[in-house]
């Protein structure tokens, strides 16, 4: 029996050890679930590593009251040297059938979305993330937070 329990104590500790701890990760509340394109999300990450590769995550939390299938969001990410690169994503939060993506718990929808894999930041330094909602209705309902997660790539 103690035996048993000595290879599930290993067993759980490498699970532990083999879960991928974020180098980053911060979300934001949208005040009363109510997002308008004045108020962007700004994220400033601290970034030492320029040699591993990391994966970028945009964190989406929604509400079923959600009125859309998706959501459009422009992502303007500033280097610490000042450059600023400007993306337009498409989240899908939907199936076409209208099955909601995500993990939900009741009528709240957390959304984990890979915005860019295997990025590997070319500089030391403080990295500063504007997330701005570019749908046509605004302000927009049902959004909850928004955020996002950078960790190391398991892909090498």
């Amino acid at each position: 029996m103690k035996k048993f329990n000595f290879i599930q104590l290993i067993i759980y500790i490498l699970c532990l050890s083999a879960c991928t701890s974020p180098v980053f990760e911060e979300n934001v509340k949208i005040d009363n679930s109510i997002w308008s394109k004045e108020k962007p999300v700004i994220l400033q990450a601290i970034i030492e590593d320029t040699l591993s590769p990391h994966d970028v995550y945009i964190n989406i939390r929604n509400a079923g009251v959600y009125p859309f299938s998706n959501i459009f969001l422009f992502v303007n990410t500033t280097m610490p040297h000042g450059e600023v690169y400007k993306d337009t994503l498409e989240i899908m939060l939907q199936t076409p059938e209208g099955k909601w993506l995500g993990d939900g718990l009741g009528d709240i929808w957390d959304n984990r979305i890979l915005f860019k894999p295997n990025v590997r930041f070319p500089q030391k330094g403080e990295y500063r993330f504007q997330i701005t909602q570019a749908m046509r209705t605004n302000p927009l309902p049902g959004i909850m937070d928004v955020g996002m997660r950078i960790e190391k790539s398991e892909k090498k």
